[in-house]
């Protein structure tokens, strides 16, 4: 048993409660091969759980032991694509005690993606933008200088997927479960990243409520039951009862528009809306040019929905390419007085996409996973709301989001949250707001241009103002590199891009393990840093435990202190003091405050209150596996 591939003890009471337990591939045992460690962007190990899997060939297998009673797995995997793009399919036999059980047709339809922002399909495609910074040539192309030439296929990523399987019957603590792949499969390999074992409930039964079914709703998956839905909310808000979708596979190619309604769920393994993602006739006033399978709550403009209540079933969607105008996401619109727990939502562009103005939604216990962008978005005029318990695992940008675009989002918080493997940008990231709180989460293993915590004032945000506390968070093998800066990344990220940051900014009680660079970067951007600043920030009671080059890396004007900031293992100088890189003879123009009780030889006296130490590239030395403190 691991978390985020870690001994559960070094995360205790950190990150969402979750029925599964999860089990790396690495840690089984197998006659395939151990990919990794390596954390370099377009590789495979650097988008694993804990930078490692298991690659198999056909006839391999990777056989896990399970520690708790379970009735069903989930697999995260990934198999090839195919030589033109689009995807393969391929078997993976599942045995339980050495009895064959199942074989999972695998797919790499939703995986690999190439390309510069926002991505292509297409494995031979030339470069989306030849005017972008290529950092493989060190060189800016411009009107006199050709296109680079770049190897083909450009930048690929997005490689992992993973499915779900009910086994039929529960099995007990201490009975295998092996993975094989057989002979003549499809793809060449086969790579194993976890697997999660669960114990399912029964399906849920509600009996006083509006059976989608005796609206015509098709369980079968074979007809489209979306006016059968949208006829039983009807129903039930004339009669004040429940929305009840009993077992089965629903089709559902388009929005189901909610207000005002509950809508439940037999279990979100029993209960699935399921959809493809479909062209539309023409755009949209919004820009989007497909739809697909959601459920969304009535625009902002005309006036939102209130008192949705959305409850134990999956949406599987079908997006398989990044289309950011399209309102291809699981949940979206303007949704207050409002509850979503115990969902699974896959293979959407975005889990839940918020536009507000709204207030009080509460999130919960849920799982969102596999996904062409975020997770899950605030963005713009959201208050007063919460995101608790949700597990989120390869997002294709941010996990978690607060995004204060136009109007600020106020008073939210996310909490006890796990967020693992983003594949670009951040964990968690709030831009811009006021008096958000971003708590006891859990947060591993960003892999491309992007950080475990992220305060950035950017993307238009509005400025941060009143408080934001990032309190009593862990962040593990966090910190990626910035193609364009050629740099390293914190695992806790404060960029001031589009504004000064100078708001009460309290990091407090986080524990920063296994950093691949430093632990806290403070930066702002080449062509603005004699423009803003980052002040206000103050650091108390942080665990530093390992980290590839310094504790801070400070490449801004402003200043913060620090207070009980204890660090080991660290790998450069433990302060990286750049300043805003013009090396005043006063000192660096970043201020460090020492407020006592920092620890582990980090923040030396002769370091305070500004001297500069300022290597731009400092070497990087992998830091020890962290333990306990």
């Amino acid at each position: 048993m691991t978390r985020a591939a870690l001994d559960p003890a070094l995360v205790a009471g950190r990150g969402a409660d979750v029925a599964f337990v999860e089990q790396e591939a690495e840690n089984a045992t197998t006659n395939g091969t151990v990919i990794g460690p390596g954390r370099a962007a377009y590789t495979l190990p650097a988008e694993a759980s804990g930078r490692k899997a298991v690659s198999l060939e056909p006839g391999e297998h990777v056989e896990f032991t399970l520690p708790r009673a379970a009735n069903a797995i989930t697999v995260r995997y990934s198999i090839p694509d195919a030589p033109n793009g689009g995807g393969i399919t391929a078997p993976l036999d599942v045995a339980v005690n050495g009895k064959k059980r199942s074989t999972m047709t695998l797919t790499s339809q939703y995986a690999w993606l190439y390309n510069q922002y926002p991505f292509s399909n297409d494995p031979s495609a030339g470069l989306l933008h030849p005017d972008w910074w290529i950092t493989e040539c060190s060189c800016v192309p411009s009107e006199t200088t050709p296109a680079p030439v770049i190897a083909k296929p450009y930048r690929p990523s997005h490689f992992y997927d993973e499915q779900r399987l009910l086994l039929g019957r529960t099995y007990r603590a201490g009975d295998t479960v092996r993975l094989t792949v057989p002979a003549g499969s499809r793809a060449a390999w086969t790579a194993i990243d976890l697997l999660d074992s669960e114990l399912v409930g029964l399906p849920r039964v509600e009996l006083l409520a509006a059976n989608v079914r005796a609206f015509g709703a098709d369980p079968t998956g074979r007809r489209d039951s979306a006016t059968a839905i949208d006829k039983a909310i009807a129903f039930a808000r004339r009669t004040h009862l429940k929305v009840y979708i009993p077992p089965g596979t629903y089709q559902v190619n388009r929005h189901i528009v909610v207000d005002d309604v509950t809508i439940v769920g037999a279990g979100n393994w029993y209960t699935k809306i399921k959809g493809r993602e479909t062209a539309l006739a023409t755009p949209a006033p919004d820009g989007s040019v497909h739809t697909g399978v959601g459920f969304y709550g009535k625009d902002a403009a005309d006036g939102g929905s209130r008192n949705v209540h959305l409850s134990g079933f999956a949406i599987e969607g079908d997006v398989r390419e990044r289309i950011d105008t399209d309102q291809v996401n699981g949940i979206g619109g303007a949704l207050s007085d409002s509850t979503i727990e115990g969902l699974h939502i896959s293979h959407t562009k975005v889990g839940m996409w918020f536009d507000g103005p709204m207030s009080n939604l509460r999130i919960t216990g849920n799982i969102i996973v596999d996904q062409i962008a975020d997770a899950i978005n605030f963005h713009t005029g959201v208050t007063g709301s919460r995101v608790a318990h949700t597990f989120v695992r390869n997002s294709g940008d941010d996990g978690l989001a607060m995004w204060s675009e136009k109007t600020a989002n106020a008073r939210n918080t996310f909490d006890h949250n796990t967020v693992q493997t983003p594949v670009l940008a951040n964990g968690i990231a709030i831009y811009g707001g006021t008096d958000n709180t971003v708590s006891n989460n859990l947060v591993a293993d960003p892999i491309r241009e992007g950080s475990a915590l992220h305060i950035g004032s950017r993307f238009g945000a509005e400025p941060f103002a009143g408080k934001l506390n990032l309190t009593a968070n862990t962040t593990v093998r966090s910190g990626t590199y910035e193609l364009n800066w050629n740099i390293g990344l914190g695992a806790l990220w404060i960029f001031a891009l589009d504004k000064s940051i100078d708001a009460d900014i309290r990091v407090t009680g986080n524990n920063f393990l296994d950093s691949t660079y430093n632990a806290i970067m403070l930066v702002s951007d080449w062509g603005v840093k004699d423009q803003y600043v980052i002040k206000g920030v103050r650091f108390k009671d942080l665990k530093v435990d390992g980290t590839g080059t310094s504790v801070v890396s400070a490449r801004a004007a402003g200043g913060a202190t620090f207070e009980n900031v204890d660090a080991r293992n660290v790998g450069a100088v433990g302060v990286n003091n750049c300043g805003s890189f013009n090396f005043p003879a006063t000192g660096s123009e970043f201020a460090l405050t020492d407020l006592g009780g920092n620890d582990g030889g980090w923040l030396a006296p002769w370091l305070l209150p500004n001297t500069i130490t300022c290597d731009d590239r400092p070497e990087v030395v992998p830091p020890p596996a962290p333990g306990s403190w």
